[in-house]
């Protein structure tokens, strides 16, 4: 499928220089080529972005439409071809470490000199500065030290591994919005300008409101207003598990009216607002968590849904792309050619957005 860019885009006729691997570099230039960009991807000869045999299948949701040109920077002759690349492109994107760009004699003081009007965005664990900026580390590390981890949100709190890489689509989503705003600037401008981003800053983004109240509950994390017993995910009677989201009192009065004639535990006065809900939480949160493992989950949401409740059920793999809302929106295309999927862009545009190129590149097949 050839890749059909939105004429209403202004990423159209963009260009940009992707150097970077893995995973936060290629999804931010990911989501500026589905939105029109022509993305060149540069890998290193022979092996080519880690991902590539790490995940077959990532690789090619991060890397369709792209054109994927091999080089070795540190050849004269590799780093010749990446200076002539830069020279019309409007960014460049890269994943180094910090230093590895000066050592390589690419550093942005030297790309601007042969594009004046480039942005050169750097995607690191710990930013181009501070005590971490040398330091390894992956997304784990990042939402460790980012303070993911320093909010209390459940009556029985665990640390447990997230299962997506939040901390790196923390950051391709900042640099992709950064990216937009520093190319357009540069074209009225006619100077472009050097983005630092962290991946820990990133997570900071997101954590910092929630972990500066926090502080007051380090020692008593039960009592922080953000643990709430009646917003949790909860264990049904056949393993499976539902999420109740409750936040607004008229969502418990809701769940009172719909199974309190059952369990009518849930109708004791203590409860009834969400202020003295607060006061019994581990009362509560034990409740619900007796009440509903007296069903399987089926019975469960056959009950609840009739109800205005936040209640969902917990699917599994096969159950998410099986969901009629999910198919009703789209968001996922079926490719028949490898048997795979392809994520379209998560805004729907009320002008269109034409489906990406399918083609995953093969390692320097636009050019070496």
């Amino acid at each position: 499928m050839a890749h059909t860019k939105p004429e209403w885009s202004c990423l159209s006729g963009v260009k940009i220089v992707d150097a970077s691997q893995l995973l936060p570099g290629p999804h931010a230039t990911s989501l500026l080529r589905q939105l029109g960009a022509d993305v060149v991807k540069v890998e290193p000869p022979g092996t080519g972005d880690p991902t590539r045999l790490l995940s077959p299948q990532l690789f090619a949701q991060l890397n369709r439409g792209k054109r994927s040109v091999a080089l070795d920077l540190k050849t004269p002759a590799g780093k010749a071809a990446f200076i002539e690349l830069i020279r019309d492109a409007d960014a460049l994107v890269e994943g180094f470490r910090p230093g590895v760009m000066a050592r390589l004699g690419l550093d942005y003081a030297t790309l601007a000199e042969v594009n004046p009007r480039l942005v050169m965005c750097s995607i690191s664990g710990f930013g181009q500065t501070g005590p971490y900026a040398a330091a390894a580390g992956h997304d784990l590390n990042f939402l460790a030290l980012g303070g993911y981890w320093s909010v209390p949100v459940q009556v029985d709190d665990k640390v447990s591994r997230p299962r997506i890489r939040l901390a790196d689509y923390a950051a391709s989503s900042h640099a992709a919005l950064g990216l937009t705003a520093a190319i357009f600037s540069a074209r009225a401008s006619g100077h472009g300008q050097h983005l630092d981003v962290s991946i820990h800053d990133c997570v900071m983004a997101w954590t910092a409101p929630a972990a500066w109240t926090a502080r007051e509950y380090v020692e008593r994390p039960l009592e922080s207003p953000g643990v709430m017993p009646e917003n949790d995910l909860f264990e049904t009677q056949d393993g499976r598990h539902l999420a109740l989201g409750i936040l607004e009192n008229k969502f418990w009065l809701n769940l009172c009216e719909a199974i309190g004639g059952d369990f009518p535990a849930l109708l004791d006065e203590r409860f009834a607002n969400r202020a003295g809900r607060q006061q019994q939480k581990r009362e509560v949160n034990a409740l619900l968590a007796r009440i509903f493992t007296t069903r399987p989950l089926a019975q469960w949401m056959a009950t609840l849904q009739r109800f205005d409740l936040p209640v969902s059920p917990v699917l599994d793999a096969r159950e998410l792309f099986d969901d009629p809302h999910v198919q009703a929106r789209g968001m996922v295309r079926k490719l028949a050619v490898d048997q795979t999927i392809a994520c379209r862009f998560p805004v729907q545009f009320s002008l269109g957005l034409p489906d990406e190129d399918d083609a995953v590149p093969l390692l320097g097949e636009h050019g070496e």
